[in-house]
């Protein structure tokens, strides 16, 4: 088993596990099981981290609080968390040092991997790949920043497993290796209060192929504004399989008005009807199809087969999700989008929007995009939220555009949904679309998205 790999180069070694969250506690676990006499340190920025369990290891020290960065040296390595922001250490830390869970899964198991990356699409895309595999295929695994660590499912891989691996910049970030099917469907600028600026950012997510060998195979996105130059500048050499919705490629995917094209050498050999598609709508999830339908063809399964449970897909929770139709308003959770170009494209494909909510913690990207498109599309309600509303409103009044009919800038939750019920015409829809993270208030997108909810339906079923 290749679970062997990571044993050996973590045997004898002295550890860190540098933030437990979620991936820190599977971390944790993974190292206590296999190596039951190894003494740990778990480092959190947290002073009060959840140590629920771990009272009786003699072999486990806790530093928690501000000064938890501040020795990392110490180890030989430093177990990093996707969500641990360094920039603040003010000495120098070699990078062999770093090493995570991406970096040793992709390692032990890159063979057998199907990694997904992309600012926006990524989820969608993993989980389509996941459920087009696991119902033709079986034995397959999602894994990743879907929200499940790469070692809670490590026991169930065998020598046939495929795996499914959604990678996001931060688990790619410090990665010496990629999977042998790699996926990248765009670039954004997104998280530039970890990565500084939009090219580390770029060269983080390009680790998902930086790896990879001539015989691996790349499938990305032809028409983004970024990738093909990355890909130029790095003289990558791979399997190279572009998709796109504007250029008839020569191999790969593209898009017609009413099907998705497979092509080898310029001949068609798969059609794929999209023209009636209710369960992944907007124009934008092309794209995601187009790169899943790639996917899967490396694993040879049937055009029947990929038409057939592209039908039986659902959408994913907290991604344009469908809230319900209360007081005769039309509520959509969108709190997945943490950019403009997300809001952009559910403001395209949501019919009738009538109320808009955008806005909280601000990470310091463009949002012109967005006001431009709201200048030309303008929304009758909105809601500024948080520190990003407010930078979005000022824009906005610097530039002198007409204002919204009715707008607020509001945090409480409860006040903006009430706000929707009062302001938004029946037979019209609300729309939670943020175009921004959700940290200033909320742990992550899924309680906002959660919480949103909770109060459509409270104040909808009085």
């Amino acid at each position: 088993m290749s679970v062997s790999k990571i044993l050996d180069f973590l045997n004898g070694k002295k550890i860190v596990i540098v933030g437990f969250g979620r991936e820190g506690v599977s971390s944790y676990k993974f190292l206590r099981k296999y190596f039951p006499q190894m003494p740990l340190v778990v480092a959190d920025k947290s002073p009060e981290i959840n140590t629920d369990g771990l009272a009786r290891d003699a072999l486990l020290t806790i530093i928690a609080g501000e000064e938890y960065n501040q020795h990392l040296n110490d180890f030989d390595l430093i177990f990093k968390s996707p969500g641990v922001n360094l920039n603040t250490i003010n000495y120098f830390i070699p990078r062999e040092k770093f090493t995570s869970q991406a970096e040793l899964f992709l390692m032990a198991f890159g063979r057998q991997i199907i990694g997904v990356t992309g600012t926006k699409g990524k989820s969608t895309t993993a989980s389509l790949i996941y459920h087009i595999l696991s119902n033709t295929l079986g034995n397959t695994i999602l894994v990743g920043n879907i929200g499940i660590p790469f070692f809670d499912l490590i026991d169930e891989i065998n020598d046939e497993t495929t795996i499914v691996a959604e990678l996001s910049a931060h688990q790619l970030e410090f990665t010496d290796f990629s999977p042998h099917v790699a996926i990248m469907l765009n670039l954004f600028q997104e998280h530039l209060d970890h990565f500084n600026t939009f090219n580390n950012y770029q060269l983080a997510k390009l680790n998902i192929t930086e790896h990879q060998s001539e015989n691996d195979i790349f499938i990305y996105n032809f028409d983004d504004r970024y990738i093909p130059g990355l890909i130029e500048s790095h003289k990558l050499v791979r399997r190279f399989v572009p998709f796109s919705t504007q250029t008839t490629v020569k191999n790969g995917a593209f898009c017609t008005k009413t099907d998705i094209v497979l092509v080898k050498d310029s001949v068609p050999y798969c059609q794929i009807p999209i023209a009636d598609r209710q369960n992944i709508p907007g124009l934008h999830n092309n794209n995601n199809i187009m790169a899943a339908v790639l996917a899967c063809k490396t694993k040879n399964v049937g055009n029947e087969d990929i038409i057939k449970h592209l039908k039986t897909f659902k959408g994913l929770e907290h991604r344009i999700e469908l809230v319900g139709t209360f007081n005769g308003i039309t509520f959509y959770n969108d709190s997945i989008s943490t950019i403009p170009e997300a809001t952009v494209a559910a403001l395209k494909t949501v019919k009738r929007v009538d109320t808009l909510i955008i806005g909280g913690f601000d990470r310091g990207i463009d949002y012109q995009l967005l006001i431009d498109y709201l200048k030309e599309n303008p929304v009758r309600n909105i809601v500024f939220v948080g520190k990003v509303g407010e930078r979005v409103l000022k824009i906005w009044q610097e530039e002198n555009l007409p204002l919204p009919e009715n707008y607020i800038v509001e945090n409480d939750y409860a006040q903006i949904v009430d706000f929707a019920f009062e302001k938004t015409k029946k037979g019209s829809s609300c729309l939670l679309s943020p175009a921004a993270a959700s940290y200033d208030q909320f742990k992550d997108f899924t309680v906002r998205g959660t919480t949103y909810k909770n109060l459509i339906k409270e104040r909808g079923n009085k």
